[in-house]
């Protein structure tokens, strides 16, 4: 077995995206500019927010974050996504989910201008991924594509199986992994919670891809001998051997599925850091795009 270790690459990239800002400010360039906007007090947002403040700090962005409480309308939130649309210094924005349920998770996302969409969730830029258009990728899946991409993992005429249709993950992954490019080509199953011989199907796979949001959920008997296996899930499990209380679990059950896999990732440490660069990244593109079209 041979760990896929997400923080590393993330660190990687992240040197590789603050020497490309140095260049472009060097060239008399503007600064990268990724905001965020919270809404209300919920710890794992705030703290994933924070991350991504922090990662912009150390890539030689700039950041603003937008903070606002759990119950602001939704007409002075999409006020704000507009103020954010029409601000020239911005090049991408994220609305950080999930947001209060009186607020319409939909109507945000379409909301948002379709260029400064670095969470590449908009339906313009699903759509133009799903046609194999240049466009901002979603998070996730774009880092998990580096992952296997970095790993020189090879996906080309291999079976992969999908758990979990989440719009966030699973679905535009099974899109991603189908398509011809160079992490791509792959006969592709999705599968779900309705999904009959869920284990059949999960040990035919040469790639695993796993983002069902409950923890240890495959066991190394639904895995096939030699798989390559991305776990995607995190879930806090109370633990009283921890300082913290608890301690992280991904929807994959490491400890026996890493003796059968090839390749493997750890939780936390795997998908989680790539997800973050991936916003650096899909940032970067945007100011890229707009300094191409002020040069023609």
């Amino acid at each position: 077995m041979q760990l896929i270790d997400g923080k590393a690459t993330s660190n990687a990239i992240k040197q590789e995206i603050a020497e490309e800002v140095r260049k472009l400010t060097a060239a008399g360039g503007k600064k990268p500019h990724l905001a965020a906007i919270l809404v209300g007090e919920d710890g794992a947002s705030r703290t994933y927010v924070n991350h991504k403040v922090k990662s912009c700090e150390q890539v030689g962005f700039d950041s603003t974050l937008c903070k606002f409480d759990a119950d602001i309308t939704e007409e002075k939130l999409l006020q704000a996504i507009e103020d954010l649309n029409n601000n020239d210094d911005i090049d991408g924005f994220i609305v950080q989910l999930p947001l209060p349920k009186h607020i319409d998770e939909t109507k945000v996302t379409e909301a948002i201008d379709p260029k400064k969409d670095v969470d590449g969730f908009h339906p313009a830029n699903l759509g133009k991924m799903m046609l194999g258009l240049p466009t901002f990728l979603p998070a996730t899946p774009y880092g998990i594509v580096q992952l296997l991409d970095r790993y020189n993992i090879e996906t080309s005429g291999k079976k992969c199986v999908i758990v979990g249709r989440s719009h966030i993950v699973g679905t535009p992954m099974s899109l991603l992994m189908s398509r011809n490019s160079k992490v791509g080509n792959c006969t592709v199953t999705l599968t779900h919670s309705r999904t009959q011989n869920l284990k059949e199907e999960c040990l035919s796979a040469d790639i695993l891809i796993v983002a069902l949001g409950r923890a240890e959920f495959v066991t190394a008997d639904m895995v096939k001998e030699g798989a390559t296996v991305i776990d995607v899930g995190i879930t806090r499990i109370e633990d009283p051997s921890k300082k913290s209380g608890f301690s992280l679990k991904g929807d994959v059950k490491f400890d026996e599925v890493s003796e059968k896999a090839s390749w493997i990732t750890p939780v936390p440490g795997g998908v989680g850091p790539m997800t973050v660069v991936s916003l650096l990244m899909n940032t970067l593109e945007s100011v890229k795009r707009k300094s191409v079209k002020e040069t023609i």
